[in-house]
């Protein structure tokens, strides 16, 4: 589809949009809905578009934001209710399905001063494969000022539904060991790298490693502090009530065929989600929404 707005590209083996409105431009691919990019003309770049990534059917793309759904992480580390709906005896992928599934751009239109894109994953008679539930996605993002996301998931069922998910975002940063992220002080978080323990987190979070943290409960604000690019990206996130934050470090990346070697100091993830505890239960009839507003403000 191309509009004024919209333009269709490709991407190696992947159908991608580059939509533009105002000052702003986001890269989407059709597998996975998943957006590539997002950067304000003359500034740095928002969410970190990976130089190494590769677009691959059926390959998940390690960079944007992914949609993991509707199982985060590591299958058997998910909460029984979530493990109990998948029905499939082969080993399950990492987060879900969705991220290397085609979606259907299902419309473009103004909304006052907005651009609302809107993206569908209607559920196939009898579930997804592995997973027979009827739940259909949709995908809707809105650039004004910010980018705004929203996963709305709606169970057309007559049983209740038990999900996990995230917008697994990778955010552009000057170099992550220099960069903090703000709002997370005194908050409870599950230290994956040790043993899963949980503990209380003092000040903001800084940088000296591999990080891979699961923060329980966490506010609908945090924002990353970058005094190089001397902006803070700030996330406003609705419907979450989880916050995963990672990033590989140096041998963990130099590990990823799809990440350059010092790929890891450009980008953090930080995760809306609804994990461990915070899984979502969809009664039948009932819809939910994930979503996250993100923009940067000057320091």
């Amino acid at each position: 589809m191309n509009t004024p707005n919209v333009e269709a590209v490709k991407l190696d083996e992947l159908n991608c949009w580059r939509i533009r409105h105002g000052q702003a431009e986001v890269l989407v691919a059709q597998q996975g809905a998943h957006i590539l990019s997002y950067q304000v003309d003359g500034q740095p770049p928002v969410i970190w578009l990976n130089d190494k990534a590769a677009f691959k059917a059926g390959k998940s793309i390690r960079a944007g934001v992914p949609v993991c759904w509707p199982w985060f992480g590591v299958f058997a580390r998910n909460p029984q209710s979530v493990q109990a709906m998948r029905t499939g005896t082969e080993p399950a992928g990492a987060h879900g399905f969705v991220r290397a599934t085609d979606w259907e751009l299902a419309g473009i239109e103004a909304e006052g001063e907005s651009l609302k894109v809107e993206f569908t994953l209607p559920c196939p008679e009898g579930g997804f494969a592995d997973w027979p539930h009827p739940v259909d996605l949709t995908l809707t993002l809105r650039l004004d000022e910010r980018l705004h996301i929203g996963l709305t998931s709606r169970n057309r069922g007559a049983d209740t539904v038990s999900l996990s998910q995230a917008l697994h975002t990778y955010f552009a940063v000057s170099d992550v060991r220099d960069v903090k992220v703000e709002g997370v002080d005194g908050l409870r978080y599950i230290e994956t790298l040790d043993d899963w323990k949980t503990v209380t987190q003092k000040g903001d979070l800084q940088f000296t490693g591999e990080t891979d943290r699961i923060y329980l409960d966490a506010p609908p604000r945090l924002s990353i502090n970058d005094p190089a690019w001397e902006r803070r990206i700030v996330l406003n996130a609705t419907g979450s009530r989880t916050a995963v934050i990672w990033n590989p470090w140096i041998d963990r990346a130099a590990a990823f065929s799809d990440m350059a070697d010092d790929g890891w100091q450009r980008m953090l993830c930080i995760e809306t989600a609804n994990v461990m505890d915070n899984i979502v239960n969809l009664a039948p009839g009932a819809s939910h929404t994930l979503g996250v507003s993100i923009g940067s403000e000057p320091l």
